[in-house]
C-alpha cells in the first residue's frame, strides 16, 4: 500500500512545491507512471439519491434541502430498486449512496419519515436498502453517509464495498463565522479525522480527499494531504483521494467566490501524488473541467476519473453533467493513456477482498474481477461458448511504449527476461498489447512459419475417481456418490478397445490420464502401458501426469528414474506436461495443498527428460493467482528447458470456473480475461525463446473465434483433435468433444493460416494410409 514521499525527503516536496508548476507535475507524472503505467480508471455507477436532508449547512452545497422543498424526506424502498436496476440494465456495477449526514438530528419531518418505516435512524434504513440494492441487482454499494464511528461502519460493512468521506480541508477558520462551513457540526476537522481513521479500524476500503478554493491556503491544503498520508500509514484503508475543485453555484451564498484556476488545481494534484507517494490513487472529477483540460489533469498525477453514471447526473454537482464515456476515453486516450472499468473497491483491495470486504461481498468482487482486480468487462468466458470479443484498434501510441518495446527487443534477442520485466508484459493494455501481441505473432513466423499444427488424437481418461482434492477440478470425484456426474473406472480391456479403435479412425496419438485411484499403485500404470501397445502397436502413447508418475514410483517404492525408465520400457512414448497449474508454492497451497509442490513437479520432468522422455509443458490461470506468479512460472519452465531441452512445446490452459469447487465456494475469479489469454499466449512465445518454439492454444477452452485470435498472438499450435474430451466438460465447458482436421483446417483459415497434421514430437505425418484415414475420420 502507498507509503507516501517517493524516494523525496518531506523538504525536497516543499522545495518542489515553490518551484515551477512544469517541474512539479513532471515529478509527479513520473511517479504516477511508474506505478500505474498508462492506465486511467473509471467506475460506472448509478447515484442513490437516498435523503437530501442534512443537519450542515455548507454555503456551497446545493444537495442539501430542507423538508419543505423536498417530496418525501427519504426515497422509497420500490424507488431506490428502480434506480439500482436502471444502472443495472446500463452496465452499471456500482450503487453510490450519497444523503445528508443524519437529518433525524435536525428535522422532525425526518424522524417521523424513519418511524413510518420502521427506522430509527437514517443508517439503519441506509443498511436495509444497501442490503436489498446488493441482494436484488448485485451491485456494489459505495455509501458516503457523513460522519459515523467505528461501530456505524461496522454494521455498513457486510453491505457495501467501499464507503467515503471527504476531508476536504483541515482548516478550522472555514468553520467560523462569515466560513463556508459554520453552521455545519460534521465539517470540523477533528471530527472528520476521526471518522476517517475509525473506518480505518473497521478495515473499510476508503475515499476521501480535498475540497479546494474555499479558502484554505496552500500551506493547509499540505497539512491536510500529510494528515491523509499519516492516516493511510497507520491503517492502510485509503483506496483513493479526491482532489476537487470548488465550482460556484447559483442559489448558495457562495455563488460569487471565486473558482481556483487549472494551475492551481494542477499544483494541488501533483502535491497529493509527492505527498501520498505513487501508489495512491488520486482522482479528479472529469466533470468540473472542460474536455481539452483533462489531459493537464492526468500530466500532473491523476490516475482515475471517479465515478461516471450512464443514468443518473452528478446530484451533488447538477449544473455539470458526466462526460460521455466516449469523449473520456478520447481525452484519456489523447493524453496516451487507457481507460479502463474499475469496481467500488479499488483494484488493489479487490485482490485482498478477503482482509477488505464482508464474506458476501468479497465472493461477488473477487468473481468479478480480472487478475489486476479490474472488472472483467469483455464478456468473455475460458469454455463457456463465448465467442471472442472483437478486437479494437488502439486510438493512439500509449504512453511508455518505448519500456515495452525495450522488453520485447531483449526477448526476442532470446534473453532471459527478469520477474519484472514479465509482469511490465502481462500488465500491457491499450497499443501496448497491440504491439506485444504483433511481435509475439512476427516471432512466431520467424521461428516455425505460417503452417498450423495438430496432431490427431483420442483422450483416454481412464478414471474420474482421485484420492485429491485440488480446489479447481470438477473432473475427479471422491466416490460412486459424487454430484457432479458418476464415477468410473476403465478397465484394462475397454482402455485397449479405445486404444485400438482411435488407431483405426486415424490418430497416432493416445492421451492417457485419470485421477489417482485408491487402489491405483505403480503397477497399474505399467498394466495401462501393456494394454495400449498390445491393442495399438503403433500409436504414440502420450501419458501420466507428473503426479501420477510420483504416485506410481512411490507405491512400488522406487526412485523417479527407476519408475520412468520401467514406464518407458513399457511402451510410454511422451508425457504431458499437466498438474503443473501454477508452479509457485505460495499459490499451490491454496489451490492443491496435498499434490506435487513446484519442485518435486520439475524434478518429476527433470528425470524423464534425462531418461529420454519428452514432454508438453502447461500452466492453467485465471483463478488465484497473480502475474508475477505466470512471471515466475515461464522463468521456472524456461529454466528447466534450459537444462534439459526436454519440452516440446507449452499449452497455456484458461481456467474454466463453472463447476470448479473453488469457483462454486466464491474463493476464486470466473478465470482469466480475453485480454489476459491473449496475453498469456504472447508472452510465453517472447519469453520462452528460443527455447520453446511451440505455442499451444486449447481449442476446448478458446472456442472458434478464440483459437483464430491466437493465432494472431504468437500461437502455432491447436493441441489434438482429442476425440473424447472430458475435463473441461466437467468443469463445464461448452466448445464440445471432437475438432476433426476439416475444422482444423477451418481455424487455421479463419487466421490466414494453412493447418498441417503433425505427429506429437512435431514430426511429419508420412504414412499415405494415415492420411487417408485422416481424410474421413469419425
Amino acid at each position: 500500500m502507498p507509503g507516501g514521499y517517493d524516494d523525496l525527503s518531506f523538504e525536497e516536496v516543499l522545495t518542489l512545491a515553490d518551484g515551477p508548476l512544469e517541474a512539479l507535475t513532471e515529478r509527479s507524472e513520473s511517479m504516477t507512471l511508474r506505478s500505474f503505467g498508462p492506465l486511467v480508471t473509471y467506475s460506472r455507477k448509478v447515484f442513490i439519491p437516498l435523503t437530501k436532508l442534512c443537519r450542515d449547512v455548507c454555503h456551497y452545497c446545493t444537495f442539501a434541502s430542507t423538508p419543505a422543498r423536498v417530496e418525501t424526506a427519504y426515497l422509497s424502498r420500490e424507488d431506490v430498486l428502480a434506480i439500482a436496476q436502471a444502472g443495472a440494465a446500463a452496465g452499471c456495477r456500482e450503487a453510490l449512496f450519497t444523503l445528508g449526514d443524519r437529518p433525524e438530528a435536525r428535522y422532525s419531518a425526518a424522524r417521523k419519515a424513519l418511524s413510518q418505516i420502521g427506522h430509527a435512524t437514517t443508517l439503519s434504513y441506509l443498511e436495509e436498502m444497501a442490503r436489498a440494492v446488493f441482494d436484488q441487482t448485485g451491485l456494489l454499494p459505495h455509501i458516503n453517509a457523513g460522519l459515523m464511528d467505528e461501530a456505524d461502519y461496522t454494521a455498513l460493512r457486510p453491505v457495501s464495498a467501499s464507503m467515503g468521506l471527504m476531508l476536504e480541508t483541515l482548516s478550522e477558520r472555514l468553520s467560523e463565522k462569515g466560513g463556508p462551513h459554520h453552521g455545519s457540526p460534521d465539517k470540523w476537522p477533528a471530527h472528520r479525522i476521526e471518522a476517517i481513521e475509525a473506518a480505518g479500524r473497521a478495515r473499510v476500503p476508503f475515499t476521501t480527499g480535498l475540497l479546494i478554493g474555499i479558502g484554505e491556503t496552500r500551506q493547509e491544503r499540505i497539512d491536510a494531504l500529510v494528515t491523509i498520508h499519516d492516516m493511510h500509514r497507520r491503517y492502510g484503508h485509503i483506496q483513493e483521494v479526491i482532489i476537487q475543485n470548488f465550482r460556484a453555484k447559483p442559489g448558495t451564498r457562495m455563488v460569487d467566490h471565486p473558482e481556483p484556476s487549472l494551475e492551481e488545481h494542477l499544483w494541488t494534484i501533483a502535491m497529493a501524488r509527492l505527498i501520498l507517494g505513487p501508489q495512491m490513487v488520486i482522482q479528479a472529477p472529469p466533470n468540473l473541467h472542460a474536455p481539452e483540460e483533462l489531459a493537464a489533469l492526468l500530466r500532473a498525477g491523476v490516475n482515475d476519473w471517479g465515478g461516471v453514471s450512464p443514468v443518473t447526473p452528478d446530484h451533488v454537482n447538477p449544473e455539470a453533467p458526466w462526460p460521455h464515456l466516449a469523449l473520456l476515453e478520447q481525452a484519456t486516450a489523447d493524453a496516451g493513456r487507457v481507460l479502463r472499468e474499475r469496481l467500488a473497491i479499488g483494484p488493489a483491495y479487490a485482490l485482498e477482498a478477503d482482509r477488505w470486504a464482508d464474506p458476501a461481498i468479497a465472493r461477488k468482487v473477487r468473481q468479478s474481477i480480472d487478475a489486476r482486480g479490474l472488472p472483467l468487462a469483455d464478456g468473455w468466458h475460458a469454455g463457456a461458448g463465448d465467442d471472442a470479443p472483437a478486437p479494437v484498434e488502439p486510438v493512439a501510441r500509449t504512453t511508455g511504449a518505448v519500456e515495452i518495446e525495450a522488453i520485447i527487443a531483449a526477448a526476442r534477442a532470446g534473453e532471459r527476461l527478469e520477474e519484472k520485466a514479465i509482469v511490465a508484459l502481462f500488465e500491457a493494455d491499450g497499443s501496448h498489447l497491440d504491439l506485444l501481441t504483433r511481435a509475439a505473432d512476427d516471432l512466431r513466423r520467424e521461428v516455425v512459419g505460417d503452417a498450423v499444427t495438430y496432431v490427431v488424437n483420442r483422450n483416454i481418461n481412464y478414471t474420474n475417481i482421485c484420492l485429491y482434492k485440488c480446489g479447481f477440478c470438477a473432473f475427479s470425484k471422491g466416490s460412486t456418490k459424487a454430484m457432479r456426474g458418476p464415477a468410473y473406472r476403465l478397465d484394462l480391456e475397454e482402455v485397449g478397445r479405445r486404444a485400438a479403435e482411435a488407431w483405426d479412425r486415424g490418430a497416432t496419438e493416445v492421451c492417457l490420464q485419470g485421477g489417482i485411484h485408491p487402489d491405483y499403485d505403480g503397477n497399474t500404470y505399467l498394466s495401462v502401458l501393456k494394454a495400449v501397445r498390445e491393442a495399438a502397436p503403433h500409436i504414440h502413447i502420450h501419458a501420466f501426469s507428473p503426479l501420477e508418475v510420483s504416485h506410481g514410483a512411490a507405491t512400488l517404492g522406487l526412485g523417479l528414474e527407476a519408475y520412468l525408465t520401467r514406464l518407458r520400457d513399457a511402451g510410454l512414448s511422451t508425457l504431458p506436461g499437466t498438474a503443473a497449474e501454477i508452479l509457485d508454492d505460495e499459490i499451490r497451497d491454496i489451490i492443491c495443498p496435498d499434490k506435487l509442490n513446484t519442485q518435486e513437479w520439475l524434478e518429476v520432468m527433470r528425470t524423464a527428460h534425462r531418461v529420454g522422455l519428452r514432454s508438453t509443458g502447461t500452466i492453467m490461470f485465471g483463478h488465484v493467482e497473480g502475474y508475477r506468479h505466470w512471471a515466475r512460472h515461464l522463468l521456472r519452465v524456461r529454466d528447466l528447458q534450459a537444462e534439459t531441452g526436454g519440452f516440446t512445446e507449452f499449452v497455456p490452459l484458461p481456467f474454466v470456473h463453472m463447476e470448479a469447487p473453488i469457483w462454486r465456494k466464491g474463493l476464486a475469479r470466473s478465470g482469466p480475461s480475453f485480454r489476459e489469454v491473449m496475453l498469456m499466449h504472447a508472452v510465453a512465445r517472447l519469453v520462452l525463446h528460443p527455447l520453446i518454439p511451440n505455442i499451444q492454444a486449447s481449442w476446448v477452452k478458446l472456442g472458434p473465434t478464440g483459437i483464430a485470435a491466437a493465432l494472431r498472438a504468437g500461437v502455432n499450435d491447436m493441441g489434438g483433435t482429442l476425440m473424447d474430451e472430458s475435463i473441461t466438460r466437467a468443469a463445464g465447458g461448452l466448445n464440445g468433444q471432437l475438432c476433426d482436421p476439416a475444422q482444423m483446417a477451418a481455424f487455421a483459415r479463419e487466421a490466414g493460416r494453412h493447418a498441417v497434421q503433425r505427429t506429437t514430437l512435431y514430426g511429419p505425418v508420412n504414412a499415405p494410409e494415415l492420411q487417408a484415414q485422416n481424410s474421413i475420420i469419425l
